[in-house]
This record gives structure tokens, C-alpha cells and sequence, in this order.
């Protein structure tokens, strides 16, 4: 009895090297497929946002960004400072509220604290101008928890009187997530404390 095909065998041997192939083909896309998004992966996490010598944010490897966490921390806590006490009676509803973000509780309760003992109620009611001429802040390092100390020196000129201050203030740094433009540092500052607050000159008296 004839048959439509010339030989069954050969053609039974050529489809199962075609269904080989196939499983081969789809074996080796899909380990492509997984070598290529272990990669994309890994090179994300290896990215991340750092500071630059002039404050703003950019992109940089996570190696750099940790070599440059003492930069980025300065920045962080210099712009608090800047925030919490550089205020007058016309930005410091705007300047506090940024401030908030750049701490937890800790600084939330110190400025109830001081809105309580109307510290904010004697700025707008003499027209105070509280000035801060310079933060220097130092961090440490310990156990894998970031400490600082800050010493701020500001003035508060009342008119015919500026007197200039320093204020000692300590505190913890944790890193968060990044929220521009309210928290671009990813850093939070903790168990802020006032220290000590004593005054250093008398100008016009």
C-alpha cells in the first residue's frame, strides 16, 4: 500500500529536532530574559542620589553616595537649622513648616513647645528679626547610628538692640525616603534637643 510520505521515520526524526530546538531556543531566551533583568536589577540598587559641592542633588553609585554621607548630612542639617531659626514675623509660618519635615517628633514637640511659651507671639508682636550667621554642626558615627552636635550663633535684632546667641543642639540622623522638594536628602533628624542656649555679645546698648 502506497503512503503520501516518502519516508515516516525521517519525518518523525525531523519534527522532534524541530520541537528540540524549540525547547532549546526557549531555554536559552528565558535565561537571557533573567541574566538581563538580574542585571537591570542590580545596577538599580546601585544607584542613588548624592549631593554636590554646591547642595544640589545628583545622581551618583551607592558606594560614592555612602563615602559622601557625611556631605549630604551637613546639607541636611544646616537647611533644618537654617529653617527653624532663621525666621522673622513674615517667614516663619513658611520656614517652620519645611523644617518640620526634616525631623520626626522630636522637633514637632519643640516647636509646640516654643509656640506655647509664645515665643512665636513676642516675633510678631515686637517685629523681632532672628538672623543665624552660622551652623556648625559634627557627626559621629556609632554602631551604625549617626549622632550630631550643632552649634548655631544667631542674632535677634530688636530695632536699637542686636543681641547674638549660641545654641548647642544635639540629635540623631536615620535616612527615609526621598521627598522632593519637601525632604531631598532622605534624612530625618531625631531626639533633637536644645542643649544649651547662652549669649555672646551685646551690640548697640
Amino acid at each position: 500500500m502506497k503512503t503520501p510520505y516518502k519516508n515516516i521515520y525521517a519525518i518523525l526524526k525531523l519534527n522532534r529536532f524541530i520541537v528540540l530546538a524549540v525547547i532549546i531556543c526557549a531555554l536559552l531566551s528565558s535565561t537571557f530574559a533573567v541574566w538581563m533583568a538580574f542585571t537591570t536589577n542590580k545596577k538599580a540598587l546601585n544607584s542613588a542620589f548624592a549631593i554636590n559641592t554646591d547642595g544640589s542633588i545628583i545622581p551618583l553609585k551607592l558606594v560614592t553616595q555612602k563615602e559622601n554621607f557625611k556631605v549630604e548630612a551637613l546639607s541636611h542639617l544646616e537647611l533644618f537649622h537654617n529653617y527653624f531659626y532663621n525666621i522673622d514675623a513674615s517667614n516663619y509660618e513658611k520656614n517652620l513648616k519645611k523644617a518640620l519635615w526634616l525631623g520626626n517628633s522630636s522637633v514637632d514637640n519643640l516647636y509646640r513647645q516654643k509656640k506655647a511659651d509664645g515665643v512665636y507671639n513676642r516675633l510678631l508682636q515686637y517685629s523681632l528679626v532672628q538672623k543665624v550667621l552660622s551652623i556648625d554642626s559634627q557627626i559621629e558615627k556609632k554602631n551604625d547610628t549617626y549622632s550630631f552636635r550643632t552649634i548655631t550663633i544667631f542674632e535677634i535684632n530688636r530695632g536699637s538692640i542686636v543681641d547674638t546667641y549660641e545654641l548647642v543642639s544635639t540629635g540623631k540622623l536615620i535616612t527615609v525616603d526621598r521627598n522632593f522638594p519637601n525632604n531631598p536628602h532622605g534624612l530625618l533628624i531625631t531626639n533633637y534637643f536644645e542643649n544649651t542656649l547662652k549669649k555672646i555679645s551685646n551690640e548697640n546698648q
